[in-house]
């Protein structure tokens, strides 16, 4: 595998990223990882490194970078959250939407990625994330999957659901059971938003589990289980949309 910890250029200033892929068979179609809400740590690190190892080059920026390069969640005290919070209300779909733009550009530099093909994950706070660069490039990114997202649904008018749209690719979401972040009720909205438009998607319930069950280092609610069927969805969901249809093209077959 190879590593790099480097300094994306944006419109905003340079945003530190770390980028994981494999040493050899590439070019590698892509995938952007939009990190949760606690910030760029070496847990995530890990998560890109997995979806790596199955051959992708994938991007993990720091979205805080305009208010801190380091910022992320050691302890889980009321000061700390606090901080955590002040950094993630700091952030705006256009906001992202910028920093996606910046992505793109920085892959389409790579000889090791195949800009071509590329897909999105975002955690938490990223779910609406993903949605809006689906949105605004549907002409570049194949699928995208929002894990436990979190404010999926918003009275603003760039509110997640309202995009669907304009959301051509296959998305998929995972919710937990037990999610303040993103009630029955929001997943509902959002469910039937994507069924009037008409966007391929699927939505999966992860019963008896609470919003963050995904990460190993959450204490008290990661659930191993579920952890892995959000890892065996990403990787069908990426190879059926990134490396299938990629075969399909260098084997001359339609699709």
């Amino acid at each position: 595998m190879i590593e790099h910890h480097l300094d994306i250029p944006t419109a905003d200033g340079a945003m530190n990223s770390f980028v994981v892929h494999p040493e050899e068979g590439g070019p590698h179609p892509v995938v952007l990882f939009y990190m949760d809400a606690p910030g760029k740590r070496e847990e995530l690190h890990q998560m890109a490194r997995r979806l790596a190892s199955v051959g992708y080059y994938v991007v993990l920026p720091n979205l805080y970078y305009r208010r801190s390069r380091d910022f992320w969640m050691k302890v889980r005290d009321e000061a700390t959250m606090a901080v955590m919070f002040e950094h993630m209300n700091s952030l705006t779909n256009a906001m992202m939407v910028s920093d996606t733009t910046a992505m793109l550009k920085f892959v389409d530099e790579q000889p090791d990625a195949n800009a071509k093909r590329i897909g999105a994950v975002g955690y938490c706070m990223s779910g609406p994330f993903v949605m809006a660069a689906a949105a605004t490039y549907p002409d570049r990114i194949q699928s995208i999957a929002a894990i436990h997202g979190a404010n999926m649904m918003t009275d603003k008018p760039d509110s997640a659901h309202l995009m669907a749209p304009q959301i051509k690719c296959e998305s998929y979401f995972a919710c937990a059971e037990i999610d303040k972040w993103a009630p029955p009720t929001v997943i509902k909205t959002l469910e039937d938003a994507l069924l009037d438009a008409g966007t391929p998607h699927r939505i999966e319930w992860y019963p008896g589990v609470e919003h963050g069950f995904v990460f190993p280092q959450r204490d008290g609610l990661y659930n191993l289980p579920a952890a892995e069927r959000h890892w065996e969805r990403l990787f069908s969901l990426f190879g059926r949309t990134l490396k299938q249809c990629l075969r399909a093209i260098n084997c001359n077959y339609s699709f």
